[in-house]
């Protein structure tokens, strides 16, 4: 299926029964909505409408070329525009990295579109840019990513051998096959171009309602990426109740790495 978001095309799934609770489930760099294989399986088994889109850059949706097409506010108003073609006006919201961000500010500029709230590795957008210098050491490759075509050529080098460092990712084959078939590195990377540029540091931040929906934050403790403290600091940006999970073990991919544990959270916590 395929919607227009302002002139940009987006293609997404759904599955599961037509009356089902609609759950959806954003993905976030480098992936596509197979990342929520396992999930996607588990929710629609479970009586849930699931929709899982190609995020804008990714996949078979369109890969717009200016830098600004991928601020959070575009990115936000793709998801709703999936929800109203996908005829679901109340949804369950997930996201995984980036795609968190873009949940967070869904719940936050259309709360009346978001049911509950799930939150997977990434924190609040606010509790993410407070988190200290720790954070900071973590996010090192977000400056790197900003150098257009050297962000790209180091990623990609000698068979891609410094992403299969950097992002430890259990299906790099996988990923990587998708990134060249589908031209999706620079758009992808583009995210971080629109919405981490060092200015941003000299910036007011971003003005984000409080979240009103019942929201889970869940992190890995092998995360390469965030710390436990930009997530556990998002309960401050939240008015509806806060529920706060930590997985021992997993990495980033927490979804790849342990999806009973992940199914296991998300039947727990999204009402049926």
């Amino acid at each position: 299926m395929r919607v227009d978001s302002s002139g940009v095309g987006i293609e997404y799934d759904v599955t599961g029964p037509d009356d089902g609770r609609p759950v959806l489930l954003l993905h976030g760099f480098p992936d596509t909505g197979r990342l929520w294989s396992a999930q996607t399986a588990a929710l629609a088994g479970a009586g849930y409408r699931v929709i899982v889109p190609d995020q804008r850059g990714y996949g078979r949706s369109d890969k717009p070329a200016e830098v600004d097409a991928y601020n959070i506010v575009s990115l936000a108003m793709d998801a709703v525009a999936v929800l109203d073609a996908a005829g679901a006006e109340r949804a369950h919201v997930v996201g995984h990295d980036w795609g968190a961000a873009v949940a967070w500010a869904v719940a936050a500029f259309a709360p009346d579109r978001v049911d509950h709230l799930v939150a997977l590795s990434v924190g609040h957008p606010l509790s993410f840019a407070t988190a200290g210098f720790a954070q900071r050491e973590k996010s090192w490759y977000m400056l790197l990513f900003q150098f257009e075509g050297i962000a790209e050529q180091w990623l990609s080098a000698d068979g891609w051998a410094n992403f299969r460092a950097w992002s430890h990712y259990p299906d790099a084959d996988s990923v990587i096959a998708d990134l060249d078939a589908d031209g999706s590195l620079t758009p992808g990377l583009n995210w971080y171009r629109a919405n981490v540029h060092p200015r941003v540091l000299l910036e007011p931040p971003l003005d984000l309602p409080p979240v009103q929906a019942p929201t889970m934050g869940v992190w890995s403790s092998g995360d390469f990426a965030l710390t436990e403290a930009q997530m556990t600091g998002s309960s401050a940006y939240v008015e509806g109740p806060w529920r706060y999970e930590r997985l021992d073990g997993p990495g980033h991919w927490m979804q790849l790495e342990v999806p009973d544990e992940v199914n296991r959270l998300l039947l727990d916590f999204l009402p049926r």
